[in-house]
C-alpha cells in the first residue's frame, strides 16, 4: 500500500496526529479492546506528546512501548522514557500498568533487550503486533537506533535488539528491529525542518533506497507520512 503524505503547517500537524491517534485508537478497542503503542524520542516529544496527552481517551485501554531508548537512568534528560514521562504520561494519567519503559539503563544490555521482547511478546503475541508506531527520522535517515550500513539493520529473528556501536552518541542502546516496526498496524512517520528533507525523499520515491527510513517504508503494512513545508520540501 503506498504511504499516505499529510504535509502541514508545524501549528496544526499535532491536530492532524491527534486526529489519526484517536480513530486508530478507537478501531483497535472496538476490535481487540485495546491500543498498543510505539513511542518515539527527540524533538517529537515536545510537538506532539502534549496534543496527544490532551485527547479524552482510555489510557488504561493503551499499552505504551518505546521504538529505543538511550543506555541512560530513566531521570537522565536524555531518556525517551524520561521526555514521554514529563510530557505526556503524568500529564494525562496514564496507569502505570499501562507504562512497559525500555531498561536500557540495565549493566546487561544484552539479557535487558531479551527481556523487553519477552514483555513484547506476552503483552502483543507473536509477532509483536504493535497498533501504532510513532517514528521520528534523522537527516541520516535513521529510524529508533537502526542506520544504515549498521549490521543491525539486518536482523530477522530478535524483535528487539541491543547496540553497543551506535553511530550517534551515546553508543550504548536498546531498540525494536526492522521486523517488529515492519509488524505494526500503522507507522506514523512524523519529519520536521529541511534537515529530514532528502531522506523524507528517498522513502517516498526511490525504491531501491538502502535507507532505514525507506526499508520501513517498503515493509511496513501502512504508513503514514507527517511533514511540515521544510521536511515535505524535496517530494
Amino acid at each position: 500500500m503506498l504511504p499516505e503524505v499529510i504535509a502541514d503547517g508545524n501549528e496544526n500537524l499535532p491536530g492532524r496526529l491527534a486526529g489519526v491517534f484517536e480513530r486508530e485508537f478507537q478501531q483497535a478497542v472496538a476490535a481487540r479492546g485495546r491500543f498498543s503503542l510505539g513511542l518515539p524520542g527527540g524533538s517529537l516529544a515536545d510537538a506532539f506528546f502534549p496534543r496527544l496527552a490532551a485527547l479524552p481517551l482510555d489510557w488504561a485501554r493503551v499499552a505504551f512501548f518505546w521504538g529505543d531508548e538511550r543506555a541512560v537512568p530513566p531521570t537522565n534528560p536524555d531518556s525517551n522514557y524520561g521526555v514521554a514521562k514529563a510530557r505526556w504520561l503524568d500529564p494525562a494519567g496514564v496507569p502505570a500498568a499501562s507504562i512497559h519503559r525500555m531498561p536500557a539503563d540495565s549493566p546487561d544490555l544484552e539479557q535487558a533487550a531479551a527481556d523487553y521482547e519477552a514483555v513484547l511478546l506476552r503483552e502483543l503475541g507473536t509477532p509483536p503486533r504493535l497498533d501504532l508506531v510513532l517514528l521520528g527520522v534523522g537527516p541520516d535517515g535513521h529510524v529508533c537506533s537502526l542506520f544504515a550500513g549498521h549490521p543491525l539493520l539486518g536482523e530477522e529473528t530478535r524483535w528487539v535488539a541491543a547496540i553497543e556501536d551506535s553511530p550517534k552518541p551515546p553508543p550504548r542502546r536498546m531498540t525494536l528491529t526492522l521486523p517488529t516496526l515492519a509488524a505494526a498496524e500503522l507507522v506514523i512517520v512524523a519529519a520536521l525542518g529541511a534537515s529530514k528533507a532528502q531522506a523524507v525523499r528517498a522513502a517516498l520515491e526511490e525504491p531501491e533506497s538502502p535507507l532505514p527510513l525507506a526499508i520501513v517504508t517498503r515493509r511496513a503494512r501502512r504508513v503514514v507520512f507527517l511533514l511540515d513545508p521544510e521536511a515535505a520540501g524535496k517530494t
